[in-house]
């Protein structure tokens, strides 16, 4: 199962949410990023950030969803507002949609302490959503119950 992180520059939010989703997902799940309107660079704090967790971070990098029109993903997750309100490419056909909104922890202004807590805080949010989401019975859950179940997760 093939899971898209999708935000507006793919730098931060998503980037975070790739690495994460790569590092502790079990065989036969992959995660991949984009952005709707990618910077084409990462954030250096969301990378030191996946670093300091061990996270290899050396395919991570910020691109457009163009990059996945001959693979599309089975589900699309947007994580920041702006990408939240606007509509999937159509090429990702068949896909779930469902938004799981972050505050932009590169926005937060202050300290390097208090720049960092918040991009910890930002960490500890993808990983409660995904101890949910590894619990799902993706076996079973279908359409609109998947979406249901990804709906709620996105809410925690």
């Amino acid at each position: 199962m093939k899971v898209l992180f999708m935000c507006t520059a793919n730098s931060c939010r998503s980037v975070l949410s790739e690495g994460l989703f790569n590092h502790v997902a079990p065989d036969g799940f992959t995660a991949i990023s984009s952005g709707s309107f990618p910077s084409g660079k990462l954030n250096p704090r969301a990378v030191s950030t996946l670093q300091g967790l061990g996270i290899d971070t050396s395919d991570l990098y910020s691109k457009g969803s163009e990059a996945f029109a001959d693979a599309p993903p089975d589900i699309v997750i947007t994580v920041c507002d702006k990408a939240g309100g606007e509509a999937c490419p159509v090429y990702f056909g068949p896909a779930i949609k469902s938004h799981w909104e972050l505050s932009d922890p590169s926005e937060v202004d202050g300290s390097d302490e208090t720049i960092q807590a918040a991009f910890d805080a930002t960490v500890g949010h993808i990983k409660r959503r995904f101890a949910a989401f590894f619990t799902l019975d993706l076996k079973t859950l279908q359409g609109a119950d998947l979406k249901q179940a990804l709906d709620r997760i996105g809410a925690l």
